[in-house]
């Protein structure tokens, strides 16, 4: 019987293998990634992925299906193009690097149905990865409807997981979820179900042996749902899916993409790297995003903010404590002062003007926070009326613009809807207009928009500092989640975690130390950091910490990875102008000793360590001098960190 099995086995895989018809082969700069695009007997279009020469992703299936067209099967071959080279050079505000280079080959097929209509596939291989997207050509002035796209990634046998499930819709405080906020199952054999019927969120990382994929999707323009991957993954084939009902704007609007053609969909990202380095440097989300539009973005100023709500929640929210936390912003020289929910009634339009006055003579911007206001959540908190609807949200940006505001907070978005991704888009767009920094919360995945709209700043979309305030299971669990996500939510896009919490939390006990916390700074990117700390807690650390975050930046010129493995460790290098920040944390319970070398160019490096001292809640601070090329070893405490500050 076994033999039989066998030989059936066999048969399978060799008339599927002679089903196939090569459509095109497509290779990487450095030839290292390789792309094969088939189509089988039954006109289906499917692809494989090899990487040195082993193949990472197996036949996995291509194309999308409308509500008036099918281009999932029955398909024929009518054209393929030649290699083109594809180069692109931009500036980020703020991110990894500043100046990012994109170097990849592009090809595109085009197939037609039994309709005669055609669709083309677009792919593109860069030395960091793969990345494909369809279009529909032919100019309509019908809107079209995609009903489901047969896009899948099957991970080859063996592969572990690095994913964050998709809370269903309604899940959650006062009905607030999906919001991708959700810890990580890390190291679990692939096909494991998602426990929510919503799936998988991106981005989704990947592990066998030493190759490392990570799957994501960016240059969403309104025309499309956001996505994610499906619940059940059979065998390890992990498919595109699209939001659940309810995740749109009101009944009536779009829930799945619709547009008139021509049309482009959305990049599917496949960053592949041989160990993590190639990974965690990677711009490849931006590269591929929505170049953005000439316009005047010299408003964008990334910095670090006050923020009175983490640490005293709704109470803060009164005129003379944001007064306060304003004069702590200038006092250290941080650029914003967040002020939250309920603003409108508890201080009032007035009082804000009048704070936001005082905050600009003390060089402090104010960012004000906003519900966006729909029907999807039962959530309270105000203003909440002011952004769903254009005319309403154009007459407030130019109220809150007029009153000298310099950005926006908007939360409890309700989900990856077509008409959700307009709203978001629609806002940024908006804030454009009048000049106005965007964070949003209780939201989905950045997606690249930070290129697209310079000024979104920022976003939530993860399981943020806040949620160790709220209860101790989730304080316990902070040092491993804060290692996975620079290799998953945070390693394209802006993440606002709002990090580094130096003392205590009200009625909890923080199990991280305040050397952990302090390279949350380096760690986390993030256009503007707002700090989970209080003008009192800053006051009770050493002044030489104080003087550190007072110069911490927020823009980056170049980052390096240094060592690390997602959920157990992580050390970064970034650098602004001359001076580097090496910071590393521990995300286990033991001990860790690390040998690294620093990325200095200069013959001898000086500077400071900033690292534990006795206690979880004390510092140390040395004098450090490195050669260049040199391997420092260092041991990191459990749940512990450091931070070394040197100029070259």
């Amino acid at each position: 019987m076994k033999h039989l099995t066998f030989l059936l086995i066999l048969l399978v895989n060799f008339f599927t293998l002679f089903s196939q018809e090569s459509v095109f082969n497509l290779s990487s700069p450095n030839g290292k990634i390789k792309a094969q695009v088939n189509l089988s007997s039954d006109g289906s279009p499917t692809y494989t992925i090899n990487f040195n020469g082993k193949q990472v992703l197996g036949e996995s299936t291509l194309g999308i299906k409308l509500s008036d067209g099918d281009f999932t099967k029955g398909l024929k071959l009518e054209s393929v193009s030649a290699v083109q080279s594809v180069h692109d050079e931009y500036t980020l505000f703020s991110g990894k690097r500043k100046q990012c280079t994109y170097t990849g080959n592009e090809r595109s097929v085009r197939f037609s149905n039994s309709n005669h209509e055609t669709v083309e596939l677009i792919f593109r291989l860069s030395d960091d990865g793969a990345a494909f997207r369809y279009f529909l050509p032919e100019k309509s002035e019908t809107v079209r409807k995609i009903i489901e796209e047969n896009t899948s990634f099957q991970l080859t046998s063996g592969s572990k997981i690095y994913m964050s499930p998709c809370q269903d819709l309604y899940m959650g405080w006062c009905n607030s979820q999906p919001s991708y906020e959700d810890y990580y199952f890390q190291g679990e054999n692939i096909g494991k179900p998602s426990p929510y019927n919503a799936g998988w969120v991106f981005p989704a990382l990947f592990n066998k042996d030493n190759t490392w994929i990570l799957l994501t999707e960016t240059g969403l323009d309104g025309t499309y749902c956001g996505t994610r991957l499906e619940q059940l993954s059979t065998n390890g084939n992990y498919k595109i899916a699209f939001p659940q009902e309810g995740e749109r704007t009101s009944p009536l609007a779009p829930l799945y993409p619709e547009s008139k053609t021509p049309w482009l969909t959305p990049w599917r990202i496949i960053a592949i790297s041989d160990g993590l380095k190639t990974l965690m440097e990677s711009t490849l989300e931006t590269d591929l995003a929505i170049p953005a539009k000439q316009a005047d973005y010299s408003f964008v100023k990334p910095g670090r903010a006050s923020w009175s709500w983490i640490m005293k929640k709704d109470e803060s929210i009164t005129y003379d404590i944001q007064k306060n936390y304003i004069d702590w912003s200038a006092s250290m020289n941080w650029e914003y002062c967040l002020i939250d929910v309920d603003w409108d009634t508890k201080i009032g339009y007035d009082k804000i003007k009048e704070l936001a006055d005082y905050a600009a003579a003390k060089n402090v911007g104010l960012i004000l926070w906003y519900n966006s206001s729909g029907s999807w959540n039962t959530v309270t908190y105000h203003p909440k009326d002011r952004l769903l609807f254009n005319l309403n949200r154009e007459a407030e940006f130019k109220r809150i613009s007029e009153m000298g505001i310099k950005g926006i907070k908007v939360d409890f978005f309700g989900g990856d809807g077509q008409s959700m991704m307009k709203y978001y888009n629609d806002i940024m767009e908006d804030a454009l207009k009048y000049k106005l920094l965007v964070n949003f919360h209780g939201a989905t995945y950045p997606k690249g928009w930070q290129r697209t709209y310079p000024n979104l700043v920022t976003m939530e979309a993860v399981r943020g500092f806040e949620n160790v305030t709220f209860d101790q299971e989730w304080a316990d669990l902070e040092a491993n989640h804060c290692c996975m996500l620079p290799f998953t939510r945070n390693v394209f896009s802006p993440m606002d975690f709002t990090p580094v919490n130096l003392t205590e939390v009200p009625g909890l006990k923080r199990k991280t130390s305040s050397a952990f916390e302090l390279a949350l700074s380096v760690i986390f990117q993030s256009g503007i950091q707002h700090w989970a700390e209080s003008p009192e807690g800053m006051a009770t650390v050493p002044d030489y910490i104080r003087e550190y975050m007072s110069l911490i930046p927020t823009t980056w010129d170049e980052t390096r990875f240094i060592d690390g493995y997602p959920g157990k460790y992580v050390v970064m290098a970034r650098k602004s102008g001359t001076t580097w920040y090496i910071a590393g944390i521990n995300g286990e319970e033991t001990e860790r000793e690390i040998n690294i070398v620093l990325p200095f160019n200069s013959k001898i490096a000086n500077g400071n360590l900033f690292t534990d001292g006795i206690t979880n809640r004390s510092f140390l601070k040395s004098a450090v001098h490195f050669k260049k090329g040199e391997k420092v070893k260092l041991k990191m405490k459990p749940t512990g960190g450091f931070v070394i500050k040197v100029d070259e």
